[in-house]
């Protein structure tokens, strides 16, 4: 299946890193405790949420909502937009074209 986009995927994966980045303890997704986190420098903290970034771009190509940490994830094919959303509040919007 796939997440079909028109748009450069390094455009996408910068935005969706960013997106994944704003969610609570989204760290969790690769079973990461809150102290291991803790002691990671900046760029290992981005290099980290662009790995999920990337994992859960590829994840919603077989699966339309992912749960990452305290929100979820969720791609909207009609609409070429993936959704990440905390509670019942949607934080991002990525344009997929």
């Amino acid at each position: 299946m796939g997440v079909k986009h028109a748009r450069e995927y390094a455009d996408i994966l910068k935005e969706l890193t960013t997106a994944v980045s704003a969610i609570e303890d989204s760290y969790s997704f690769f079973e990461m405790e809150k102290e291991e986190w803790e002691v990671l420098g900046e760029d290992e903290k981005h290099e980290v949420m662009e790995a999920l970034a990337d994992d859960v771009f590829f994840g919603l190509g077989e699966q339309e909502m992912i749960e990452v940490g305290a929100g979820k994830v969720s791609y909207h094919a009609k609409h070429h937009v993936i959704e990440v959303a905390q509670g019942d509040n949607v934080t991002h919007m990525v344009r997929l074209i």
